[in-house]
């Protein structure tokens, strides 16, 4: 698979998993993964009302699986506050991990990576790198590296 990282945001100043998933569905548009940035919201809500995906250690994962999405792809999204967002936890979530899923793509392909990145967040080391770390070119090779398969 190739380069599955497209961006890194620092600061990002959203209150809110509408806020977060509002942005993320623009960036889906901005970085060329989708050109239907409705259908890409309406993914991840779609998502979200199945059950939140905040997860532990104040790391969401919000995924799309959508027609309008082009490429496998993944957002981090490092918040400049907390974001109010319903986690497994009750912490409070600091960064987002968002993947965006083409519709035809098979389900092994999203599970895997869904797999992988929910894997990563049970690695302290990782989850201390990421919130800790300005550095967008070590974010994302420490999730290339965690999901190369």
């Amino acid at each position: 698979m190739s380069k599955l990282v497209k961006k890194v945001f620092f600061d990002n100043d959203a209150k809110n998993t509408a806020e977060a998933i509002e942005f993320l569905a623009a960036q889906a548009v901005e970085l060329g993964i989708s050109d239907d940035k409705d259908a890409v919201l309406a993914a991840f809500n779609e998502r979200e009302a199945q059950g939140p995906t905040g997860m532990t250690g104040g790391f969401a994962l919000p995924h799309a699986k959508s027609a309008a999405i082009k490429e496998p792809a993944i957002v981090v999204v490092k918040f400049a506050d907390v974001v109010e967002w319903e986690s497994m936890d009750s912490s409070a979530i600091k960064a987002a991990i968002a993947i965006y899923m083409p519709e035809g793509d098979a389900a092994t392909t999203h599970l895997a990576v869904l797999a992988q990145v929910a894997a990563l967040l049970m690695r302290p080391d990782f989850c201390d790198l990421v919130h800790a770390s300005d550095d967008a070119e070590e974010i994302t090779a420490a999730i290339e590296e965690g999901t190369a398969e």
